[in-house]
């Protein structure tokens, strides 16, 4: 499907009708969800905006040509408030939905949403609106909530103050606080069809668009975005030596990508044993159908049962990947035991 608007992607057409069905009894907090690179900040912006338009049109966009659209543009809007962790604020969103640099950090940032953001929106939902209209506050990805500040999100919720309208994004619900669940309206925002997001990339210029699509597992931003990276060569490395594992294949590998960001190594190998996984049960290869000689070569040589407790020792690594004590001893553990598979 094509959609109405050039604002939203191909494939959010569907989705835009469904959600304007709720315009006429907006639930105060509205909290949308769905796999990460498909485009749902791009969406939920799009929404805003129109919340905030003095003149949309009859299919519910903003105009794009009134005094409110053009703050939005300019990211300055009185009535609007985005809350994120301070390892985006030095981002924006450009035309695709994506996440785009533009500054280096001094530090490292956060990547925490923290108390202190959600008691700034104190100040924000006390004054007046600017144009006698609605407040919206934009909150993503839910899930960076700390303790803290999911606590006192959640204190403004069940007592939500009058003509604020709150819209949480999502990638993994099952990281937020049921209570935070409780007191929004779910709406689930789907990807695009293979078809369609492999048409898009194509659209876009991108070379071996199946192949990046597949490898993002169908989130098309995410291909783009790697396509257009410089992780091809590193990822074709680490797959070589998972298609051929061994324990001096281990360090050799370790030692070349100890400067890769470990939890993207570990996203990489968690899709490389998904597959395994999904070969040994099921004869399907979900992300690396490139590879899909050598996966059936390993799946030979282990059972599934054994593959089902990498994955889990791989998702014990993921929560502690973003801070290693070393890299390369993190991967250096990390390919050897995945070595041990195939003994």
């Amino acid at each position: 499907m094509t959609s109405p608007n050039s604002s939203l992607l191909p494939w959010q057409g569907e989705s835009w009708s469904q959600l304007q069905q709720l315009r006429e009894r907006l639930p105060h907090a509205l909290l949308f969800y769905g796999a990460a690179g498909t485009g749902k900040t791009a969406f939920v912006e799009a929404f805003a905006k129109s919340l905030l338009c003095e003149s949309p049109t009859s299919e519910a966009h903003a105009c794009g040509a009134c005094a409110s659209c053009n703050w939005f543009e300019q990211y300055n809007h009185p009535d609007y408030r985005r809350v994120r962790p301070e390892a985006l604020e030095d981002e924006i969103v450009d035309e695709d939905g994506e996440e785009k640099k533009t500054a280096k950090a001094s530090k490292t940032p956060s990547k925490e949403i923290k108390i202190d953001q959600i008691r700034a929106l104190a100040d924000f939902m006390n004054v007046s609106t600017h144009r006698s209209g609605l407040r919206v506050v934009m909150l993503y990805p839910a899930e960076a909530l700390n303790t803290a500040a999911a606590n006192a999100l959640l204190k403004t919720l069940e007592e939500p103050p009058p003509g604020t309208m709150f819209l949480l994004l999502s990638n993994r619900l099952d990281r937020l606080l049921p209570t935070i669940l409780s007191r929004c309206r779910k709406f689930a925002l789907s990807g695009p069809s293979h078809e369609a997001g492999l048409a898009w990339l194509k659209a876009q210029g991108v070379k071996d668009a199946d192949a990046w699509l597949a490898e993002q597992g169908g989130a098309p931003l995410a291909a783009l975005e790697a396509a257009q990276g410089d992780s091809r060569e590193v990822l074709d490395e680490l797959l070589r030596h998972l298609s051929q594992p061994g324990v001096d294949g281990a360090l050799r590998t370790a030692d070349k990508l100890q400067k890769v960001p470990v939890a993207e190594l570990v996203g990489w190998v968690q899709r490389w044993l998904y597959d395994l996984f999904s070969l040994k049960s099921a004869g399907v290869v979900r992300y690396y159908p490139r590879y899909a000689k050598e996966l059936g070569r390993l799946a030979e040589r282990t059972d599934a049962t054994a593959i089902s407790r990498a994955l889990k020792g791989m998702g014990d690594r993921r929560a502690i990947a973003d801070h290693p004590l070393s890299a390369k001893l993190f991967i250096e553990e990390m390919l050897i035991d995945y070595a041990g598979l195939f003994d």
